[in-house]
């Protein structure tokens, strides 16, 4: 049975007993500050069971897509770790409990095909319990039928389910499946979870766990208001079973990756494994590393990361750099996921058809970052080299763990590949200062994570708030002003009854006008007033959906809870809001217009006068496609287009052609801008100009870089569009005035004025190198006997460049009696160092007189070259005179 299908029965077995389907989220876990990626099915879902909000249905079902990475390192190594997974869950808001959560489960998994079950034999399921949990005991023995002997009690850090930080828990009851003796020992899940595999959880969420260790050892608070039922019946794991694969990367959308892969090294996957995964071949590992990376990496980036350096994008980086790695270890040396992301597409799009239609816009990113990786391996390979040449040069045969951390967090170079290529070179790497700077680097990561893991009670006051005093009455769409009443006020955090002047605190009111921060767009600024209060509006935000929360500072009188207020935001403010966020839909339309579709947003930021765009695209713009892209712009705007809000559900907005937006979440009903019908449409809740002549002027002021295969536009609109261009031509008539030109003639005058610059510049510095090396022998000439050797120690003019240095060293030496030991050393400074070149003649290095020998001891140990010229640098400019009596010194010893 092929995954799609499971997950189509799973669907329907409990759309049929009463739960509502709901879409998956985004794997980013944009809504939770916690997360960074969506770890289990029931995240979404946290706010019902906490209590914070009401569900719109008492049942509920959903296949959840998944990204944990606590262990990218097992990867491979077991049947049980991926990072990418699927999670078919059905969850209770009060409604049905242990009994019907655990028949449910009993039925769908035995139940037969043709019924539409999935027909697995009850007589090989185990089940577990928490050690205390007697009732879920009774319920599979006494009405499932389970025999006592298959069912094993379990302590916490198994059979007492959390998300690892203070929030909801509850015991749990575990599925596990008997795959036979060819798998490992019998006796149940307690000896062997490679032979008995896990898969479903049925949590009976209930309780409220606090403070402490994340597996086991916490304190369970309470209990939550209701008893809630959260179960995740794991997809991959129930497609290893159906379709008698010994795992996970086996099954219909993992193992057509790693056939093709097979295909490209030649080769061949299983050949030399045991049905355990833990006893494989190093290459089928390999083989499992690539079939599941190339799988996270195509669908983390088609919900909208892209690789980075930091948080999610560094994740992606690091799965894809894994696969790409294990490729080239497999023997295929040529970019490999153009072979190998194609055909997770066709096995995924099955099941989510939009990774087809957007495939050219991940595809974008992902052959972009290998390419910059190979670079990477190349950049890094020449630095191991350097690495093990001045080990080797110090008689060393380890490579410190200090070079390999390096090469590891500074240039993204794997520590198997430092290993493997020190090995062939002849030394070995110290694993255990490696390992022991790595864990330092998680120690940081984990105090960093834990400093921002705050849990879901931080935003209790705001959800105690929306409970007692229901949604606010958002007016932004039709208003400035609105009469409103003060239901809330608090200060850190916490409610307080009254703000008085010079406070800073947050005022949540029935009504308002003002625009939360969403959506790229930045807060609406203005005024809270009241008889004796005068508040100005710093920012405002909705710390939860549906709440709107204004952070205000108290200038005048107080302000007071249940006080009748007026809130009104400043309209020069929002007219600059809307020009720039309506500028920012057509410099989008724009830039897709100009360089095709795949040139998506990924990001924007908009405020009175400014925005920026991110957008996906791999190459510098021109100056000639900006041009096209800022009259493009003007050009829409001139054209007065009309701007039109629409309300639709959010499939009849994709059909209807509206982009959604990466970094964005959005409820079942959207509201879809559009400027000039189907030239513009975009899912957006921002605030926007009725027609496009009253964004004003737009000027591009910037383009850059922002991470692999991203780039980011940046514009002006309005009046502030006018006056950037009123200062550029300001400029321009300046600088003609400066230079006696005409405005039309000015870049031609600077162009020649900036010729004769550079030609006098050239001309100096040949002087100056000739006066130099015009004076070799007049320096020779002046050179000291030291013991055999004829030292020619000079101390070059200031500012003389290295280039010249050299040069006057060599020319020295040459003026030297060729028949005699013979060494020039020069010292130069600038730039407030100071550097030296050695270089001694045949006569000399065949007196063991060596260059390389005479820098190192004068700088300590550092520099390079050969017993024929070496120099070296980097030391304070006083320290110029020390150099020269360090090399002679060294000759004397």
């Amino acid at each position: 049975m092929e995954t799609a299908e499971i997950q189509r029965r799973f669907l329907k077995f409990f759309e049929s007993n009463g739960h509502t389907v709901v879409p998956s989220a985004p794997l980013p876990a944009f809504e939770d500050p916690n997360l960074l990626f969506v770890p289990a099915g029931m995240v979404p879902f946290v706010p019902y069971f906490l209590g914070q909000a009401t569900p719109e249905w008492n049942r509920a079902t959903s296949v959840q897509k998944c990204i944990r990475t606590p262990d990218i390192d097992e990867v491979g190594k077991t049947s049980r770790h991926g990072t990418f997974f699927q999670m078919n869950g059905n969850f209770s808001f009060g409604d049905y409990f242990k009994e019907q959560a655990i028949r449910f489960a009993w039925d769908l998994t035995t139940g037969s095909v043709e019924s539409g079950g999935l027909g697995l034999d009850g007589d090989r399921i185990w089940a577990t319990v928490y050690l205390d949990d007697d009732e879920a005991i009774d319920i599979w023995h006494k009405q499932v039928g389970l025999p006592l002997d298959r069912i094993v009690r379990r302590g916490q850090a198994d059979n007492m389910w959390s998300m690892g930080i203070p929030g909801p828990c509850g015991p749990c009851s575990e599925l596990y499946y008997d795959r036979g003796p060819d798998y490992g020992p019998e006796g149940g899940p307690e000896v062997d979870e490679d032979r008995y595999l896990e898969f479903w959880n049925l949590v009976f969420m209930q309780n409220i766990r606090g403070d402490g260790p994340a597996k086991e050892g916490y304190k369970v608070t309470g209990d939550l208001p209701k008893k809630n039922i959260d179960t995740g019946m794991g997809m991959e794991r129930m497609a290893a079973l159906l379709q008698g694969v010994d795992n996970m990367y086996e099954t219909d959308q993992v193992r057509p990756i790693i056939d093709k892969a097979s295909e490209l090294t030649g080769k061949r996957y299983g050949v030399s494994t045991s049905h355990t995964a833990s006893e494989s071949h190093p290459d089928d590992i390999r083989f499992r590393v690539i079939g599941d990376h190339v799988r996270s990496s195509l669908m983390l980036i088609g919900d909208g990361v892209v690789p980075s350096n930091e948080g999610r994008g560094y994740v992606l980086r690091r799965l894809m750099r894994r696969a790409i790695r294990a490729v080239r270890l497999l023997g295929y040396d040529k970019p490999a996921m153009p072979e190998l992301l194609p055909v997770a597409m066709e096995r995924m799009s099955t099941a989510y058809p939009e990774l087809r239609t957007d495939f050219e816009r991940i595809s974008s990113y992902a052959y972009g970052e290998e390419e910059a990786f190979l670079k990477t391996l190349k950049h890094g390979t020449t630095i191991l080299d350097t690495a093990v040449t001045e080990t080797k040069a110090e008689g060393g045969k380890t490579l410190s763990g200090t070079k390999a951390f390096e090469l590891h967090d500074t240039y993204g170079f794997p520590i198997d590949l430092t290993l493997e290529m020190a090995e062939e070179q002849g030394l070995s790497v110290d694993q255990e200062g490696f390992r022991t700077l790595m864990t330092e680097q998680r120690q940081r990561a984990k105090a960093d994570a834990a400093a921002r893991k705050t849990g879901h009670a931080d935003l209790s006051a705001y959800w105690q708030l929306l409970q007692e005093q229901g949604p606010t009455d958002w007016k932004a769409y039709e208003t400035l002003e609105t009469e409103s009443r003060v239901i809330g006020v608090l200060k850190d955090g916490r409610s307080v009854p009254l703000a008085k002047a010079g406070d800073i605190v947050e005022v949540v009111l029935d009504r308002t006008p003002f625009y939360a921060e969403s959506g790229g767009q930045h807060a609406d600024a203005g005024k809270i007033v009241g008889p004796s209060l005068f508040a100005e509006v710093l920012d405002v935000q909705r710390p939860v959906k549906k709440l709107v929360v204004h952070k205000v500072r108290v200038l005048e009188g107080e302000l007071v809870l249940d006080d009748k207020v007026e809130a009104t935001v400043d309209p020069e403010w929002r007219l600059g809001a809307r020009q720039a966020h309506s500028g920012t839909h057509v410099v989008h339309a724009a830039l897709r217009e100009v360089l095709g579709p795949t040139a998506l947003q990924s990001g924007s930021f908009n405020r009175p006068g400014y925005l920026r765009l991110d957008f996906s695209w791999r190459a510098k713009l021109s100056d000639e496609t900006r041009s096209e892209i800022e009259e493009v712009s003007n050009r829409a705007i001139r054209d007065d287009l009309p701007v039109a809000v629409q309300y639709m559900t959010l499939p009849e907005a994709k059909d209807f052609g509206a982009v959604a937006l990466f970094g964005e979440t959005y409820d079942e009903t959207v509201r879809v801008v559009e400027i000039g019908g189907p030239w513009s449409r975009e899912l957006c809740g921002g605030t926007h100009v009725s027609h496009s002549a009253q964004i004003g002027p737009l000027v591009l002021t910037g383009e850059s870089s922002v991470g692999s295969g991203q780039r980011r536009v940046e514009a002006a609109t309005g009046m502030e569009a006018y006056k950037y261009l009123a200062r550029e031509r300001d400029l321009v008539t300046q600088i003609a005035e400066e230079i006696g030109a005409q405005r039309g003639d000015v870049l031609e005058r600077v162009r020649a004025i900036l010729q004769r610059t550079k030609d006098a510049e050239r001309e100096l510095a040949n002087l100056q190198a000739k006066a130099v090396s015009g004076r070799a022998a007049e320096f020779a000439a002046n050179a000291k006997q030291v013991g055999a050797v004829k030292v020619a120690a000079v101390q070059a003019p200031e500012g003389t460049k290295g280039g010249d240095v050299r040069n006057l060293a060599m020319q020295i030496r040459g003026h030297l009696p060729e028949d005699q030991p013979g060494v020039a050393a020069v010292v130069a400074t600038a730039g407030g160092k100071a550097s030296i070149v050695v270089a001694a003649n045949k006569a000399a290095q065949a007196q063991h007189v060596s260059a390389q020998a005479l820098v190192k001891a004068a700088l300590s140990g550092k520099g390079g070259g050969n017993d024929e010229v070496a120099q070296g640098g980097g030391v304070p400019a006083d320290q110029a005179a020390q150099l020269l009596a360090a090399v002679t010194g060294a000759i004397t010893a």
